[in-house]
């Protein structure tokens, strides 16, 4: 396993892309852009965190951490928009807004 697997924040961000996952596969047809744009978001979140891990200066894992921070608050604005247009169902938005928080405060504190 590599260190970045490690991370709680790597993990918590794939567990929302998964998350994603089973969201856009039950959306119905005409809502491609929206599902497109959340996995967009959700799918940058791990990649951003391994490619943090993965320099050598602070200032350099700071950068990727903070484009994965902001990756994970477009995928909450995302989700709130799911909600209003009634196309997600509380249970899976409220999960994902669970983990979509603890990741943010996760990369808050490693920027």
């Amino acid at each position: 396993m590599l260190s970045f697997q490690k991370l709680r924040v790597y993990q918590a961000s794939i567990s929302f892309l998964a998350l994603v996952m089973q969201i856009t596969r039950a959306l119905p047809k005409g809502h491609a852009d929206l599902a497109d744009q959340l996995l967009r978001a959700a799918q940058s979140q791990p990649l951003n965190i391994a490619e943090g891990a993965g320099r050598w200066t602070k200032a350099d894992q700071a950068r990727f951490y903070m484009h994965a921070r902001g990756s994970a608050m477009e995928a909450a604005a995302a989700l709130d928009m799911l909600r209003v247009m009634e196309l997600v169902d509380e249970e899976r938005y409220t999960r994902g807004v669970e983990l979509l928080e603890g990741i943010v405060a996760m990369l808050t504190k490693m920027v």
